[in-house]
């Protein structure tokens, strides 16, 4: 596995996949023809089918600039190594060799032979991650620490950082999303209302305020941090800033926490996917959940076995979850979802935690499940805004 700051990117929305990943493949082929004046790209598959509701072509622009940028695009054609691909090509300047890329989620661009994936972790599976706690007694985040060095705890404070920025900012803005489908932002209201309640109903209605702010900023072009994704970026910050409020929690844990959540996110990545495009939303908001379930356990005084347990429900409860983005906009239904999966992350880090974490369905057995589901979905229902709630009309009721 590589180092979870592939995880953990910080940068603007609205898609890891299709605004990240495509401005980063940009940039380095402007970067290797650096005299050419024009140049055509063509996007293939979900980029070009969702892409301009993604901001995909304004992201191609801005990594060429100041070249001219002709965008074909082919929503029909779907490439061998991954649904998201982009071929470049030099139409004015010195001769270059054409280039296809691969946004293949989380800001990660490919060549199409991942030969440029360094990988630090010698471990593949949570099986031999907690065979590794038995022998050592020591935690999760302790194993990712050792992993990564000592400086993935500037790289958390980071982070962490970013994550609040983006909520404290979600919550102050007001209006209208962009897009063109007329939703308003609600998480300033859902804060405002939160002070009127209490108990359980204040804690919820936090954590949704908390995953609306961020969800609503990326959908808006802002900041955020892929977690594992941007379409699934508010799941996890929203946890963590509800449970550091709450218990009264420091930075360090956060951090602490950050790593553990970084580990499972990382499995997922490594034995599955975190494309919507190739697997549905089960591997977006499905693998933000459970990151931010075993995140909250570990919070919460969970034992490795709860918090394995925790991660395993955020999963499992998110199976066959497509991905079907009105319009191909990161706002309906995406932004919701994260609302509601920060939600069922806490129930299942409540959950794991009234029992002694013993449970049937591992966490590696899930995410194999969860794999085989999204490469049995159709590709109307993984980010093509070709089924599901995408057919829906805009503006309908």
């Amino acid at each position: 596995m590589e180092s979870i700051r592939e995880i953990y990117r910080i940068g603007r929305g609205p898609s890891s996949s299709h605004t990240m990943g495509p401005l980063k493949a940009a940039e380095a082929y402007r970067a290797r023809t650096p005299a050419a004046g024009a140049y055509r790209v063509t996007l293939y598959g979900s980029l070009a089918a969702t892409g301009r509701g993604h901001l995909t072509d304004k992201a191609i622009e801005a990594g060429l600039a100041p070249a001219r940028v002709e965008i074909a695009w082919e929503p029909e054609k779907f490439l061998a190594f991954h649904p998201n691909a982009m071929l470049f090509e030099v139409t004015d300047g010195p001769k270059a060799a054409p280039w296809t890329a691969y946004s293949t989620g989380g800001g990660r661009v490919s060549d199409g032979t991942d030969s440029g994936a360094r990988e630090i972790y010698s471990m593949r599976s949570m099986e031999e991650v907690l065979a590794w706690r038995r022998h050592t007694g020591r935690a999760f985040w302790e194993y990712v620490a050792e992993t990564e060095g000592p400086g993935i705890f500037d790289y958390m404070a980071e982070v962490w950082t970013a994550m609040q920025d983006c909520i404290r900012r979600g919550l102050e803005a007001e209006g209208m999303l962009p897009g063109g489908l007329r939703l308003r932002r609600k998480a300033a209201s859902f804060y405002v209302q939160s002070a009127s309640f209490s108990g359980s109903l204040k804690k919820k209605t936090l954590s949704f305020a908390y995953a609306l702010a961020v969800g609503e900023e990326n959908a808006s072009g802002g900041v955020v941090v892929t977690a594992p994704t941007c379409g699934s970026a508010g799941v996890l910050p929203a946890v963590l800033y509800r449970i550091k409020e709450s218990q009264g929690l420091s930075d360090v844990k956060i951090h602490r926490a950050l790593l553990t959540a970084g580990l499972f996110g990382n499995l997922v990545k490594k034995n599955a996917s975190i494309s919507g495009a190739e697997v549905g939303c089960q591997g977006e908001v499905g693998t933000a959940c459970a990151m931010a379930a075993a995140a909250a356990t570990q919070l919460l005084g969970g034992s490795e076995r709860q918090i394995e347990y925790a991660a395993e429900m955020g999963m499992e409860h998110h199976l066959g979850l497509t991905c079907d983005p009105i319009g191909g906009l990161v706002q309906a239904p995406c932004i919701e979802r994260n609302a509601f999966a920060a939600e069922m992350a806490m129930n299942a880090a409540t959950f794991s935690l009234l029992g002694d974490g013993g449970h049937l369905v591992s966490f590696d057995k899930v995410v194999k499940a969860m794999n085989q589901t999204g490469h049995d979905l159709p590709s109307i229902y993984k980010e093509t805004s070709g089924g599901g709630l995408a057919s829906l009309a805009y503006g309908e009721d």
